[in-house]
């Protein structure tokens, strides 16, 4: 099986691997937390680096957006190249009073209104999405030991940016939106647009899996972090992600 997506020889590719969206965030991943780092893709400007952390080989590939791009990248990395930890590192969409800008979620669980799952199981099954337990354990325990509050819990990944749909009819990011009250209800913490396939990616190949995230919008109080520091900050996410991925 041949890679066209990502640039890479088998074996530059570590068996862990973090996964931002951002290829931005990649390279300043690489650039702040690896050592002796080596680009080994820049495919249609989405990059991928490996490196070393405490002397652990890493690496970090760019995904795009969204559960049809990050999938094409899991596939390859899996399949092609032998990745076996694979931990998401993003931002997401805080969505009740108890989740505020630049607070680190861990998603335990992820909810989605993808017909990915379903296209699976050809709807014989609503699915679980879940994390691997032991990297959700050892990421809860390396935010401890780093003395960094987390939150773990359920996630919603969906097709839509920040449910679009609602946003069209007006009431979206206000605190009375029916289907973000009806999440919230639920137990639901945050939404964003990856997790989903991750975790049934990793599901269908036997692979740990665990997507982290800080809070980059603040749904419940209409906050957001500028560009520049979607691209560039969280690196609490990022330190918890490297403990994690190298246990």
């Amino acid at each position: 099986m041949a890679s066209i997506h990502i640039a890479a020889k088998v074996g530059e590719i570590s068996e862990r691997v973090l996964l931002p969206g951002d290829p931005v965030r990649a390279k300043i991943i690489a650039q702040n937390f690896l050592e002796d780092v080596h680009q080994y893709t820049a495919i249609r400007n989405i990059f991928g680096f490996t490196g070393k952390y405490k002397g652990v080989p890493v690496s970090v590939q760019a995904t795009g957006m969204g559960i049809p791009s990050i999938s094409i990248y899991l596939h390859e990395l899996i399949h092609v190249f032998g990745a076996k930890k694979l931990i998401r590192v993003g931002t997401c969409g805080g969505m009740n009073e108890n989740i505020h800008l630049r607070d680190v979620l861990i998603a335990q669980g992820s909810s989605t209104d993808s017909s990915i799952v379903k296209q699976v199981f050809g709807g014989a099954v609503n699915f679980s999405l879940l994390a691997d337990f032991e990297l959700l354990s050892q990421a809860v325990e390396a935010a401890k030991n780093l003395n960094l509050p987390v939150k773990v819990g359920n996630v919603i990944c969906t097709d839509l940016f920040y449910n679009d749909y609602d946003d069209a009819n007006g009431t979206f990011g206000d605190g009375k939106n029916t289907f973000n009250d009806k999440l919230r209800a639920y137990g639901i913490l945050a939404v964003e647009m990856e997790s989903a396939a991750l975790y049934l990616h990793a599901a269908a190949a036997k692979v740990q899996a665990l997507a982290i995230f800080t809070v980059s919008d603040d749904l419940w109080r209409n906050e957001r972090c500028t560009i520049s520091e979607r691209e560039s900050s969280f690196n609490d996410m990022i330190k918890i992600a490297l403990e994690t991925v190298i246990c």
